[in-house]
């Protein structure tokens, strides 16, 4: 069948935009079902998402749900509805997307023409630099302080005539590092589009939100995956100026975001109480699981307002360390970037789950 796939193929390359010939992609955790495993207990920390999966009442909800058979609504009225309870923003300047990954894809597609400069302040979420090169756009990487905070002073430094945008992930991924108010403001001052990345919001409780009033060129972007354990239905969303979200409304496809997501999404807004309860009890694990890491000699954990932590080794390798844990069926993500070289990210479990990785680490001594 792959012969006939390619004979089917050949030649057909040339046509290939140049640019996206060597495109690397984003490089996804593998799934655990995929891998020959000695351990058949699967403890999977490796993609930051909750332990606690889904609200019973959005289990209930999807579980009674008959009509799969119709499209979902394309102007997402409930949800948008039930969004702008949740955030204090007026319904029309939300937008529901397929995860917060579309967002980011949709915006840099409404603002970028080829050769346009998204700067990125690294180390950070991958998908920015990823999504710039699609949209035909230049990315301008900003390193941050050795704190890993936004460097203010260089991003303006950065910005020429053909900048469009500004990309923060607040906190960051995947260090966990919050971004002042103060700094967001500095950056809204310069006039540019500026999306802040809320992702982990629920975790920290820090919003830029409110500066929106203000600023008409701030746009925030959140989404299920994290804090509502909806990670496998992809539902995100962007908080954004009205005549942006009017644009998203007409350039996004028709029906982005399936029935199935915007029924959790709903029933999920509608419980709250029970999700934050669970939201808490993964703050009060990575706090211990940090001071706990920090016992570890080989480690250096990076203080998160997220839900995971990231670790640099500075004894061993970290590579191998991640590929030990996987063999025993415990997942944690590898981490190796210019400015983040040989680190683990280590996402927060319930308690029973992170004292079998913290007990496994130990037992490495830093390989």
């Amino acid at each position: 069948m792959s012969e006939k796939c390619n004979a089917m193929t050949e030649g057909i390359e040339k046509f290939i935009r140049p640019d996206l010939a060597g495109f690397g992609g984003y490089v996804a955790n593998k799934a655990p079902e995929n891998l020959a495993l000695a351990s058949k207990k699967i403890i999977k920390l490796d993609a930051n998402e909750n332990p606690y999966g889904a609200s019973p009442r959005t289990l209930k909800a999807l579980a009674g749900y008959k009509d799969w058979h119709i499209y979902p609504d394309a102007g997402q009225v409930s949800l948008r509805k039930q969004l702008a309870d949740y955030t204090g923003m007026d319904a029309d300047c939300i937008v529901a997307t397929s995860g917060s990954d579309e967002l980011i894809d949709e915006l840099l597609r409404l603002f970028l023409a080829p050769g346009d400069e998204v700067i990125d302040c690294v180390p950070t979420f991958e998908m920015y630099r990823l999504y710039t090169i699609l949209n035909h756009g230049k990315v301008i990487e900003v390193a941050r302080h050795n704190d890993f905070t936004v460097n203010v002073t260089a991003v303006k430094s950065a910005i020429t005539p053909r900048t469009k945008l500004i990309v923060v992930a607040n906190p960051n991924a995947p260090t966990g590092t919050i971004t002042l108010q103060k700094a967001i403001v500095e950056l809204a001052e310069t006039g540019l589009p500026l999306l802040v990345d809320e992702a982990y919001y629920e975790f920290c409780g820090e919003t830029v939100v409110p500066l929106m009033k203000k600023y008409g060129n701030l746009m925030v972007s959140r989404t299920f995956s994290k804090w509502a354990g909806l990670a496998g239905l992809r539902i995100g969303y962007g908080i954004l100026p009205r005549k942006i979200a009017g644009y998203l409304m007409r350039t996004k496809s028709p029906y982005n975001v399936t029935i199935a997501a915007m029924v959790a999404a709903i029933e999920t807004l509608k419980d709250r109480d029970y999700l934050m309860q669970n939201v808490k009890k993964i703050i009060a694990e990575r706090d211990r699981v940090f001071r706990e890491l920090r016992q570890i000699s080989w480690l250096r954990p990076l203080p998160s307002q997220a839900n995971f932590i990231l670790c640099l080794v500075i004894q061993g390798n970290a590579s191998r360390i991640q590929q030990s844990l996987q063999e025993e069926g415990v997942f944690i993500r590898y981490v190796d970037q210019p400015l983040l070289p040989n680190c683990i990210r280590i996402g927060i479990g319930k308690p029973e789950e992170n004292d079998i990785v913290l007990k496994k680490l130990r037992e490495l001594g830093g390989t």
